[in-house]
């Protein structure tokens, strides 16, 4: 109640003052208030309606125009083991990180029934398909021989003075008889049959080899497939290996042991646009990232284009192969990857943002340079262009302010373009598509 009797007193005695108060007086405070109220209303609307612009400097540098694409690393230098042996673990050869050669011993399996049944049986096989090479090739070593005999008894006929003349040139009138047409085709028949046994004793052998192959597989002891670094081994004397039935065709399938690094370098495989797919060529240079280690960024090289594309939900793609520069045992197989393949690059040219260049109706490009304040158009010449900066060949001068954007607002932005990549102060063109 103090503070309001307060207040009501201050106003009373500020009431009587300005009664008082002489006219002249009076006039000049209400001139005062006028002045302040069009100074304020004014600088508001003067504000409101300011035209500002983005801009950004004129700059000499490197453009390089790349394609995007996104994917995953390929298994391509990785290969599995594995075995269809079920039973328990009774000795571990190698460890995580071991590097071993094809036909290495990696494990011990003690087999179970159903893993001595299916080894029995692999090796049945394995000893049948050995057998049949053996008589395969007894069969060829007897046709071979019935062919050089029925040779010999056609060349010794061929070559008799029936068939051929005194100066040893054929005796074609003779050799259109029955007897030598026999014995030629005694001669071929054989010939051709010694061929197809060859062919024969061949496909034999491949047989062998599937079987030994399947034998391996189900036999007591796991084999390394091919040579490299094991890695994601985690089995233990005592592990249990049980089998495993696809369920498509209740067929056992293989158990994964682990797996086998190669010394291959990595590769990426990514999908391409059919926009972006045609700009690209074999041996084209590449940056690739990961999203599991954003921070680093390597080096590759296109090494395969599938120009026959893959199509999924009605759109088309191109799957492109990279192939890293440097090997690294961070990348592992699946790993997301983003990749920008370099399609073409440009040294000390001049630069603005692609959004500083417009186009006139009749074709022609233009640009607006801010001098003293106010915009000006200018035409200009382009060369090469990414997806963020144009080549300037003529027009413009490095230092030049160009307009990128115009603004209706009391603050003027500036923004430069400059795009930060692997390549340091260089400009990427095509990242962000």
């Amino acid at each position: 109640m103090k503070i309001f009797k307060f207040i009501s007193e201050k106003f009373i005695d500020l009431k009587n003052w300005f009664i008082k108060t002489h006219i002249f007086v009076k006039i000049l405070i209400g001139i005062i208030i006028i002045g302040l109220g069009w100074f304020v209303t004014t600088k508001i609307f003067s504000n409101k309606n300011k035209t500002s612009y983005q801009t950004s400097k004129v700059e000499r540098g490197t453009l390089i125009v790349a394609v995007t694409g996104s994917g995953q690393v390929s298994t391509a230098n990785n290969g599995t083991i594995s075995t269809l042996a079920t039973g328990v673990v009774s000795k571990i050869y190698v460890k995580d990180g071991d590097e071993v050669a094809a036909g290495d011993k990696i494990a011990e399996v003690n087999l179970d029934l159903q893993g001595q049944q299916n080894s029995q049986q692999a090796l049945s096989s394995y000893q049948s398909a050995k057998n049949s090479v053996e008589s395969a090739k007894a069969n060829m070593y007897s046709l071979q021989s019935d062919m050089f005999t029925k040779w010999e008894s056609f060349y010794d006929l061929a070559t008799n003075s029936t068939y051929q003349n005194s100066d040893g040139s054929p005796n074609y009138v003779n050799r259109a008889l029955a007897e030598f047409h026999i014995s030629e085709d005694n001669w071929l028949g054989a010939e051709a049959k010694y061929k197809n046994q060859q062919a024969v004793v061949n496909q034999t052998q491949t047989a062998l080899g599937a079987a030994w192959s399947s034998y391996q597989q189900n036999s007591p002891t796991v084999y390394a497939p091919i040579s490299g670094v094991v890695s994601g081994f985690s089995l233990q004397e005592g592990s249990v290996i049980v089998a495993s039935s696809n369920t498509s065709n209740s067929a056992q399938s293989a158990t994964k042991i682990a797996t086998i690094k190669t010394k291959a370098l990595p590769m990426v495989s990514i999908s391409l646009t059919e926009i972006d797919v045609p700009k690209i060529t074999l041996g084209d240079k590449a940056t690739i990232k990961f999203d599991a280690f954003s921070d680093k960024t390597f080096t590759g090289k296109v090494i395969s284009i599938d120009t026959a594309g893959v199509v999924s939900s009605g759109v088309t793609t191109y799957p492109t192969v990279i192939k890293l520069d440097t090997e690294s045992n961070f990348i592992l197989p699946n790993m997301a990857a983003s990749a920008n393949i370099i399609t073409d690059t440009k040294d000390n040219v001049l630069l603005v943002p692609v959004a500083a260049v417009q186009k006139q109706t009749d074709g022609t490009s233009y640009v607006r340079v801010l001098k003293n304040g106010q915009p000006k158009q200018v035409t200009v010449e382009t060369g090469l262009s990414s997806d963020t900066e144009t080549e300037i060949t003529s027009g413009l001068s490095e230092g030049d302010v160009v307009i990128t954007n115009t603004v209706s607002s009391a603050s003027t932005q500036q923004s430069n373009g400059q795009t930060q990549s692997a390549f340091g102060n260089t400009r990427i063109g095509g990242f962000g598509r």
